[in-house]
């Protein structure tokens, strides 16, 4: 007899054919967004689901769903999971981290040349019809090519956004992480390792890549951009809720930071209307891993996951291995 399996979030139909060889597979292609009763209720009696970083797995939902013995979020990020809940629960966890690396990474230098060159607001002039002659200072930029870029996170995607500013801009490229690179991968993405006050200060375009967590929460909040030059930019295609929101609009409108380009948000899909109403900031609906290749790629390892740990019980990718030890 095959594993029930949940889909809880529309996905490529030759994902759902890929499931069904290996599953009895529910899938919710109208994409419903369920509450949680509702999920909780959905995944009565399912052993596996496939989830993306809107399907929240908490502790009380793991408790009203004994059967289940996986979840696979299509997504390199995982604040949607409650992990020490479900490692205590013996529920494996697992993600998509690679296979989106560079799509990601491509995404953040565009935002950041969005930013930097004023490409949302000087389109939104001209549609508007404003815009009659040239002017010497008509929506004049942020230099790119040669400026001081700061990385915030550098993990995989915080790299390739090094590697395309220091070999593709000559920029000068500054970073701050948990833990140093090596030598040899600094040296890979012409990178050096500064303090996070000296990489507020020095910077001229700030790039969020850090994973969300309760220490990273509002890691970027009034006193950090205080910090930052009148000039700079900061870009954040990381997670939302590591920008503090409102103040980040407030150093918008008061000039503190030049411009900024966001493609999270706390409360997504809700954008606080305080950014909305802000000029100089370009938005995008956490779209920096969409191409159609990397959508794919990142399903079929979230359905392998599922067929690796449910049939074969060896999942690709598991975020808390300590369950498979159980």
């Amino acid at each position: 007899m095959k594993p029930d399996v949940l889909v809880a979030v529309t996905v490529f139909p030759e994902i759902l054919d890929k499931l069904a060889r290996h599953f009895e597979v529910t899938a919710n292609q109208d994409d419903v967004p369920w509450t949680p009763a509702e999920l909780t209720q959905q995944l009565q009696g399912m052993q596996g689901a496939f989830t993306t970083g809107t399907v929240r797995i908490d502790a009380r939902l793991l408790a009203a769903c004994p059967q289940l013995k996986i979840c696979a979020n299509m997504a390199v990020g995982y604040n949607n999971f409650d992990l020490d809940a479900m490692t205590a629960a013996g529920v494996l966890a697992t993600n998509t981290p690679d296979v989106l690396t560079e799509t990601t990474a491509d995404f953040g230098f565009a935002l950041l040349m969005a930013t930097a060159r004023r490409i949302t607001e000087s389109e939104h002039f001209l549609r508007a019809g404003q815009w009659g002659r040239w002017r010497y200072d008509l929506f004049a930029g942020a230099e790119v090519h040669g400026s001081t870029l700061g990385i915030l996170g550098m993990g995989r995607i915080g790299q390739g956004i090094a590697k395309r500013g220091a070999h593709g801009f000559g920029m000068k490229v500054i970073y701050h992480n948990r833990s140093r690179l090596d030598p040899a991968t600094e040296a890979a993405c012409g990178a050096r390792w500064v303090s996070k006050a000296e990489l507020l200060k020095t910077c001229d375009h700030l790039v969020l890549v850090l994973p969300y967590s309760a220490d990273s929460h509002h890691c970027i909040g009034a006193a950090e951009l205080a910090q930052m030059k009148p000039t700079a930019t900061l870009v954040n295609i990381a997670r939302g809720g590591i920008v503090d929101d409102v103040a980040l609009a407030a150093a918008l409108r008061a000039g503190t930071i030049a411009a900024a380009g966001l493609d999270v948000f706390e409360g997504e899909p809700t954008v606080h209307p305080d950014l909305l109403a802000c000029h100089n900031v370009v938005l995008t609906p956490h779209i920096a891993s969409a191409t159609l290749t990397t959508r794919r790629a990142m399903a079929h390892l979230a359905a392998d996951n599922l067929i690796g740990f449910l049939v074969h019980g060896q999942p690709l990718t598991p975020l808390n291995p300590q369950v498979l030890a159980v």
